[in-house]
């Protein structure tokens, strides 16, 4: 049986990465949201039978909605993923996506995009809603955007570099 200092270092280290994971779970389902949220719901009022206006406002907070939905969705999903996942699976997964360039390379772009688009909507269509859905509403669209940006300049032929994991990582420790 391990010591109460092990067991506890252990069951630290199975907090941060789970705490961790979650995190990156709650920021690729606001990505994923914010993208998708858009079209459906164009879709949506296009589509329904009594023809309902198209309206601004109604666009840009449903984008924010639908990107705290992605929130609370993908932060859910990811805490009972990582709790129902094994120490060293966990580790690894952290592991690895700490040394992923691409999607570090998207979150950049989707962050990128979501503070130019919570700046550039409100001046496009200051008049056209209010200014909490002109904001969030904005960095949603942005965040689709900067998503979109990262597709297709890596489908152009700009991926992201590759970063090997160092030998250290990837091999588990052997302390006694």
């Amino acid at each position: 049986m391990a010591d109460p200092a092990q067991a506890l270092a252990l069951e630290q280290a199975r907090a941060a990465d789970t705490e961790f994971l979650t995190r990156r779970s709650m920021t690729k389902g606001y990505e994923l949201f914010s993208l998708l949220t858009p079209p459906l719901y164009t879709a949506f009022v296009l589509l329904r039978k009594p023809k309902g206006h198209f309206n601004v406002n109604r666009l840009l907070r449903a984008t924010w909605f639908g990107g705290a939905t992605g929130i609370a969705a993908g932060g859910a999903f990811g805490y009972v993923r990582a709790t129902n996942t094994s120490p060293e699976t966990l580790r690894h997964r952290r592991i690895q996506a700490i040394y992923d360039a691409d999607s570090m390379r998207t979150d950049d772009h989707a962050t990128i995009g979501a503070l130019l688009f919570a700046v550039l909507t409100p001046a496009m269509f200051w008049k056209r809603a209010t200014t909490i859905h002109l904001i969030f509403g904005g960095a949603g669209l942005g965040t689709g955007v900067g998503m979109i940006t990262h597709w297709v300049r890596h489908i152009t032929g700009d991926p992201a570099p590759h970063n090997p994991i160092p030998e250290a990582l990837t091999v588990p420790s052997s302390k006694n």
